[in-house]
């Protein structure tokens, strides 16, 4: 099944934080995951899911996301210390 992922605002802007390798190293990740065909094999399902219920790993980033049928909708994304503060 081919997802489609949304880019929330909030994501958005927290990528455009980041330095511009890391920048690329997160896109080049977000595109290997969308490729395979299941890329919630990669996620980790979150206990607390006030922020999202899945999350992927790229290096010491972290996306926070939910999955709506066919769309993954990427709400954060931001460094291990601190996607888990409230």
């Amino acid at each position: 099944m081919k997802y489609q992922l949304v880019i929330e605002s909030q994501a958005k802007k927290d990528i455009q934080s980041l330095d511009s390798i890391a920048q690329k190293r997160i896109a080049k990740k977000i595109k290997f995951f969308l490729d395979q065909t299941d890329p919630l094999s990669f996620a980790k399902k979150l206990v607390d899911s006030s922020g999202g219920d899945y999350r992927f790993r790229v290096d010491n980033y972290r996306l926070i996301f939910d999955v709506d049928s066919d769309k993954i909708k990427l709400h954060r994304v931001q460094h291990r210390k601190d996607v888990y503060k409230k």
